[in-house]
């Protein structure tokens, strides 16, 4: 009772009666009435059914009633299958206790009636008793028949037919059988039945239909039903003390509903009990006689799921409760129907927000299946009632349960407030948990932890597994930064694999150097090298070595120090040593040390490696104090200079040597880049004039103007340098390097070089220049009488005939015979023997070799006519120009020179003349 009365009552039913419907004239709004007498009910297929004693009624949703007689006396039971237009009847066609069971197909008629498919007797064995329940199964396989006496009688097949369906006694006993349910739960169906004193269950899908006393108690008629899906398809008996529930198997819950029952159905969820009002009470052992006609009556719809009752309201006398069309229908003894129509889902919510029932209106959302976002928005509401009230704690479960839905602002600005925070830090944890959170989310929660100081959660939320991190890692590494939680930062940039951040909080923050420098060797080689070109600089400046190695073997054979593969197997990489160069600034000694471990391990190093290690060895040698380390410094830049690595950057090499002074080493390049000038020059500027006759001695030959600038040099001198100007002015005679003219005026400008210290050199070439115009002379006598000889030649060969006095073959050598082939160059032949030899017609085949060779001169000087940079270049470069001038001049270069060679065909007899002067040319040329 105390359980009963703990229920909270609503009113989520509208109650009205059912009127006529509205005439052709308008005229309606009577109350309906049934038709008088009517004795048992049941709805389904869309129409309310009604048994009298004359004739089933049916009343569809129009409300218009329509009958059919179904037996000549009465109608006792009726059983409208939901599923099927089948409707089971039972009733009595003669007086006495003779209960027929008829089976109506709805969908089929029968001259007006509907068809009738089934007739048999109700009774068990051959002993006459009242039917007092009946109930049907949906797949039409199974019914089952109660009686007044105990007995319960199955029909298995099926029940339309009488050829396929079998009829036995399925249970016997003393005490009427009230009601009847069948189950059905996968394949397996059971039949519950419940008399005035026991509960029985039987499982009709197996064989011998083996059966289980679920309790010792029963219930008066109409007192049971079969709940649906949502309590477990459990079968309800109602008591006059309590509500039942069972399973097959067992019994289920109980709940204090006292009062006599009369009436129990089960309807979406609820539970419909009619039960006699308080103040009238009598007792009855089997329920529904006519006694309880006159009395009134409660109908309570409970809510078993969220424990409250729907609706309640006093009816007089009700025949039955009906469900159909989604309503309700109640049926009273004066034929009137009202109806009870569920209000709909929002109104029940807002009925119970009114009352701040903020529970109940959440289970009553769930039970009717209300979506996530109407959810949400009492959870929300009920969140809001707990925070006005000053119940923060209460509230933000609530707020907690609209994740997803509400948006996280609307709670955070609520739970700002310093002494909220914690409630705060609960919402946002729930929010990470569900990786809801954004950065800034994730940012107000590590706040929140180093506001409460709570390392351990703090700790918790860090160090969640990777798989279920569900918060922005870097965000929590910049808060836990900021906050001063370095170690808790660290951990998690290691494990997340946020380089850059772990290595700013280890050298930025904790200034742990050795341990930024392990992580960095134990990256992948691009991070690796990427990472080092960035903090190599504070690196080096605090662990200089340990930096020094790291990036010796970035540069050589890098692989991770966490790799466990052997060596061979994972080729390693190297990055370009050069762009380390800068990491070293400050760092001499250690850039050293690199740059000669390089230069060791990699003949391939770049340019830039053997450019800086120059520029340091040489700074080394400069300002070293200490002759023998500086003698040995001097030799390491020499040697490395003569490495030949600096071939394509000579000029930058000779630049760093320059600036250091380094003379050895600029003289080495001056010679390697034959700037031999520049070599002479740097001794004339330390006026070391031994140097300057060696240089002329060495390279005089490659560049002869050394010569000359030396004679340049020590003229200029006010010094007595007659030694060294004597010694240039000997190999300038010998080599004929200068024109005694310009030799003069050259030593002209010296106030200490007398004539005595030209005056060997001039007697010399003046001597030379008297044998040379001596053997001009004679030259020119001899070619002047050969001339002679030649025009001579060339008048007799015009003026007189030409005797040809051969008397053998200049080829076979045998006498000449006719006919024969005569050539003015004297030559004779056999006409056989100089077809045989000769490749032309016109020329003598012994002189033709001779004259080709003649003749390729020619045009050879005759190509090399218009070559004017190649006679500029001889010209300047020959000890006597005038002997070059001369040279082209007697090729023809400075006049056009005629060439006449084969003659034309068809000119057999042309112009002697011509031929005599290229024959003159060709012997000319032979006798010079």
């Amino acid at each position: 009772m105390a359980a009963y009365l703990q229920w909270r009552r609503f009113v989520f039913f509208d109650r009205e009666t059912v009127k006529e419907p509205a005439g052709p004239d308008g005229a309606g709004g009577k109350p309906f009435a049934l038709p008088p007498g009517i004795a048992v009910c049941d709805s389904g297929r869309g129409s309310l059914v009604f048994g009298d004693i004359l004739a089933i009624w049916f009343l569809p949703r129009s409300l218009q009633l329509s009958s059919f007689q179904a037996y000549k006396l009465r109608v006792t039971h009726l059983y409208q299958l939901k599923q099927h237009s089948i409707l089971v009847s039972v009733g009595e066609d003669e007086e006495g206790i003779n209960p027929l069971v008829k089976v109506w197909n709805l969908e089929k008629r029968d001259g007006g009636s509907p068809l009738c498919t089934r007739i048999f007797p109700a009774i068990p064995g051959n002993k006459p008793t009242v039917v007092s329940c009946l109930t049907v199964h949906e797949n039409l396989n199974f019914m089952a028949i109660g009686f007044a006496d105990g007995s319960v009688v199955l029909t298995k097949g099926d029940i339309t037919r009488d050829r396929h369906s079998k009829t036995q006694v399925l249970h016997e006993g003393g005490y009427p059988v009230t009601g009847l349910a069948f189950r059905q739960s996968g394949k397996t169906t059971h039949l519950f039945v419940v008399t005035t004193e026991n509960i029985q269950s039987y499982m009709l899908s197996v064989k011998d239909y083996p059966h289980l006393e679920l309790d010792n108690h029963g219930c008066g008629l109409r007192c049971s039903s079969l709940s649906d899906p949502s309590q477990d398809l459990q079968f309800i008996v109602a008591g006059n003390e309590c509500v039942y529930l069972y399973q097959p198997d067992e019994r289920g819950p109980c709940f204090a509903f006292e009062g006599q029952k009369l009436i129990v159905h089960w309807y979406r969820g609820y539970l419909i009990i009619v039960s006699k009002d308080r103040k009238i009470s009598p007792k009855s052992d089997f329920a529904g006689n006519e006694a309880q006609n006159s009395d009134k009556q409660v109908l309570n719809i409970y809510d078993l799921c969220n424990k409250f009752i729907a609706y309640s309201s006093i009816f007089d006398d009700i025949v039955d409760v009906l469900a159909e069309w989604g309503s309700l229908y109640v049926l009273t003894r004066d034929g009137k129907i009202h109806v009870l129509q569920e209000k709909d889902t929002q109104t029940k919510l807002e009925m119970l927000f009114r009352k701040n029932l903020f529970e109940m209106a959440i289970n009553l959302a769930k039970s009717h299946h209300l979506d996530s976002d109407g959810l949400s928005e009492i959870f929300r509401q009920y969140g809001d009632h707990l925070y006005n009230k000053g119940n923060h704690d209460g509230a933000i479960q609530q707020y907690i349960r609209t994740i997803g839905k509400l948006e996280p602002s609307y709670v955070i600005r609520k739970f700002l407030d310093a002494q909220r925070i914690h409630n705060l830090t609960a919402y946002l944890q729930t929010l990470h948990l569900q990786s809801l959170a954004n950065a800034d989310h994730t940012t107000l929660l590590l706040n929140c932890y180093t506001k409460l100081k709570d390392s351990s959660k703090l700790e918790e939320f860090v160090k969640t597994s990777e798989s279920e991190v569900r918060f922005d890692v870097e965000t929590a590494i910049k808060v836990l930064r900021q906050a001063g939680y370095y170690s808790h930062a660290v951990y998690l940039a290691e494990k997340h694999v946020h380089h850059e951040w772990y290595l700013k909080i280890q050298l930025e923050d904790i200034k742990n150097y050795q341990e930024a420098l392990r992580y960095i060797g134990k990256l992948p080689f691009d991070q690796a090298e990427s990472n080092m070109k960035r903090y190599g600089k504070i690196l080096m400046h605090h662990v200089p070595n340990e930096t020094t190695e790291l990036l010796k073997i970035l540069c050589t054979d890098y692989r991770p120090s966490g790799d466990s593969e052997g060596p061979g197997i994972l080729e390693g990489k190297k990055a370009n040593s050069e762009e380390f160069i800068p990491v070293f600034a400050n760092n001499s000694r250690e850039l050293k040390a690199f740059l000669e471990h390089m230069t060791e391990v990699q003949a391939d190093a770049p340019q830039g490696v053997y450019d800086t290690l120059l520029e340091l060895r040489l700074q080394n040698w400069a300002h070293e104090q200490d002759e023998q380390i500086k003698d040995k410094l001097h030799s390491e830049a020499l040697t490395l200079l003569k490495s030949g690595r600096f071939k394509t950057v000579f000029d930058k090499a000779l630049v760093l040597c320059q600036m250091h002074c380094f003379k050895d080493g600029v003289l080495y390049l001056y010679e390697q880049g034959k700037l031999f000038q520049q070599i002479m020059h740097y001794h004339m500027q330390n006026e070391q004039y031994k140097k300057v006759i060696e240089v002329c001695e060495l390279y005089g030959d490659q560049e002869a103007c050394l010569w000359e600038q030396a004679l340049g040099y020590f003229a200029r001198k006010e010094e007595d340098c007659k030694e060294y100007i004597a010694a240039v002015l000997k190999h300038i005679e010998s080599k004929n390097l200068m024109p005694p003219l310009l030799v003069v005026q050259t030593l002209a400008h010296n106030s200490t070089a007398t004539l005595s210290v030209i005056k060997d050199y001039l007697v010399n070439k003046l001597q030379k220049q008297s044998r040379q115009i001596e053997q001009d002379e004679q030259r020119i006598q001899k070619y002047r009488e050969e001339t002679t000889r030649i025009r001579q030649e060339i008048e007799e060969l015009k003026a007189s005939p030409k005797i040809f006095q051969k008397t053998k073959c200049s080829i076979c050598t045998s006498a000449l015979e006719l006919p024969s082939v005569h050539f003015l160059c004297g030559h004779s032949f056999h006409q056989h023997c100089f077809e045989s030899y000769s490749e032309s017609d016109s020329e003598c085949p012994t002189c033709m070799p001779e004259n080709r060779k003649v003749m390729d001169m020619i045009r050879a000087q005759e190509q090399k006519r218009d070559l004017h940079d190649q006679f500029q270049h001889q010209l300047k470069c020959a000890n006597d120009g005038f002997s070059v001038v001369a040279d082209y001049f007697g090729r023809g270069v400075f006049n056009k020179l005629t060439l006449i060679t084969d003659l034309p065909p068809g000119k057999a007899a042309a112009t002697i003349e011509a031929g005599l002067q290229r024959e003159l040319l060709l012997h000319a040329k032979r006798s010079t």
